[in-house]
């Protein structure tokens, strides 16, 4: 991915043909045949630091599986620093920490987007105890219970090394896709990340590198 991808969060809907949007695809079609033999429906997307672009990946992965006539649910799981209900210019009164402390149901707090196909789920208002609420049985239910709705889940957490609510959500996902700064992040922090996942077996599906620095690729650490 370019720079680029910051200035337009959705540029899989305003430019579907332009090659960050291709680039998304891509990522989506490797995705789908990477795991023919094993079923992946709910992917969490998290970064190694704060601004790696992960919330924007979330949400352009996400239209681009509904773009391939998917059933799509985006779940702002971030629930210190929710982003997605901006992006879809949804409400964020209500949702995942308004079913997960059973204020409401889940019917209730899902918020239709004007990407056909594609059905949000924002954080809700921020809680005390983010991690505790991920952690819960309810968040387990809740995913299990979007498993029977949607096609695939997308699931945008914080980033990996700050808190350890990415870690809890990890081990109740399918896979997830690591979101890296390839202009700030270095090698090491980008294994402290990926160690941070295996420590919950977590399945590492890809990688995105943002700001790709031709030039200076050699300098920081890939993998898949």
């Amino acid at each position: 991915m370019s720079r680029s991808n910051r200035s337009w969060p959705l540029i899989t809907e305003s430019n579907p043909k332009s090659p960050i949007s291709e680039a998304y695809k891509i990522l989506r079609t490797n995705i789908e045949f990477s795991n023919l033999e094993e079923d992946v429906q709910t992917i969490m997307v998290t970064s190694s630091k704060m601004s790696e672009g992960k919330s924007t990946t979330s949400a352009n992965i996400a239209v681009t599986y509904s773009q391939a006539n998917k059933r799509v649910l985006l779940i702002d799981a971030d629930l210190r620093k929710p982003t997605q209900h901006q992006v879809f210019s949804v409400s964020n009164r209500l949702g995942l920490t308004s079913a997960l402390s059973n204020q409401h149901d889940l019917e209730e707090v899902l918020a239709s987007t004007s990407v056909p196909n594609l059905t949000v789920l924002p954080s809700g208002p921020i809680p005390p105890n983010p991690s505790e609420m991920l952690a819960s049985k309810r968040m387990t239910a809740l995913l299990e219970k979007t498993r029977e709705l949607f096609d695939i889940i997308i699931v945008d957490t914080p980033p990996i090394t700050v808190v350890t609510d990415s870690q809890i959500v990890a081990a109740k996902c399918d896979g997830v896709i690591m979101v890296i700064d390839a202009g700030s992040v270095k090698k090491e922090a980008a294994l402290k990340a990926k160690m941070s996942l295996e420590h919950v077996k977590a399945r590492i599906l890809g990688v995105v590198l943002n700001n790709v620095n031709r030039k200076d690729a050699e300098g920081y650490y890939y993998y898949n």
